[in-house]
Formats: C-alpha cells, structure tokens, sequence
C-alpha cells in the first residue's frame, strides 16, 4: 500500500503517533486517493515524496505541532522539512516535503508543474469538501471506507479549521471558513448521512 522506504515508513509512524484516528485514516485516504487519480490521469510522480507529504499534510492540526502563530500548514511543512533532514534526504528534496504540504491549501498547481502538490490538491479537496466526485467510482468509495472509515473525520476536521481560523484571521484556514467549509463538508458524498 505505501512505498516501502525508510521514509515513508517513518512517516507512517510518526502519522500514527500524533494524529487522532479519524486524521489518521484521512491521511491514509488522502494518500490512496491521490494514487488512484494520479494512475487514473497517467500522472508522472515521487510516491515516496507524496506519501511522505500525504501523511504529514495536516500534522500542524495536532496539539504538539500546532504554531499560535503561523498557519497550520505552514507549520507542517516546516516540521516536515525537518523530518525529512532527519531522513537522511537532501535539503532540496525536505524542502519540497515542505513546499506540497503548504501548497495543499492555495490555489489549484497543474501536475505538468507540480505533480505532487496536485495531486495531493486532488485528494484532500476530495476527503474534505467532496470536489471532482466523478474521479472516484462509487465502488472506490465504498471500498475505501470499509478499509480507512471516516469515523466522524468532517465534524472533528470542521472543529480544528473552527480553532485555526479564529486564532488565524489572515490564514487560507479562516478564508475557508468564511467560504462555507462547514456547508460544502456537509454536501460532501463522503460524509455519512445515516442516521445515529
């Protein structure tokens, strides 16, 4: 399922360490997701690159590594870029650890320029807010949440852009917020809607 490198393996540890369960099967989704679309398009990428931003994408979110000043994905990348030092990689290639976690929350990256950063993009935009739900047969879906269930990931996920975007009233988190996050998470097909 994930690369079998030093790295990724680390990663994996790391995801598991500090995110609750419901982040932790996002970041797992979110890898698996950008895969798939990526295999889907024909789409060139590092997989050990993109697992790696994948799973670390939103460990800014977590208590341990959240900054009160920077936002969330700014401090994650910046926490990524240390681990992947720490991996032994050069700093260029930490660095671009670093540079897809942050550009997972701006504006739309073509994969002819970044294909890492896209379809990491692809994937979380997907998981969060359910965009480009035609790239993902319903059989995927079901299939995916039967291995990694979302286990109330939308309300906890909804809760932790709540808290950034008060706390961060310039950050891409607030402006998200003010765009109806909470409204467009709802709509998401992936949210489960059956009854408690």
């Amino acid at each position: 399922m994930f690369p079998e490198t030093p790295a990724a393996v680390a990663a994996l540890s790391v995801a598991r360490r500090f995110y609750s369960p419901a982040l932790l099967n996002h970041c797992v989704r979110s890898y698996l997701w950008g895969t798939m679309y990526g295999t889907a398009h024909g789409i060139a990428f590092d997989d050990e690159l993109y697992c790696v931003s994948a799973l670390l994408h939103d460990i800014g979110l977590t208590e341990p590594f959240d900054s009160h000043r920077a936002p969330f994905e700014e401090a994650g990348g910046h926490l990524a870029w240390v681990f992947g030092v720490a991996a032994g990689w050069p700093a260029e290639r930490a660095a671009r650890v670093g540079e897809i976690i942050v550009l997972h929350m701006r504006d739309d990256v073509s994969p002819a320029t970044d294909p890492e950063s896209h379809l990491l993009q692809v994937a979380t935009s997907w998981e969060v807010v359910g965009r480009r739900p035609e790239e993902f047969s319903p059989e995927a879906r079901a299939e995916m949440l039967a291995r990694h269930p979302r286990l109330g990931f939308g309300a906890e996920f909804l809760a932790c852009f709540e808290d950034q975007a008060r706390r961060k009233p310039d950050s891409a988190t607030a402006a998200s917020v003010g765009n109806d996050v909470a409204g467009r998470i709802a709509a998401n097909p992936l949210e489960d809607r059956r009854p408690a």
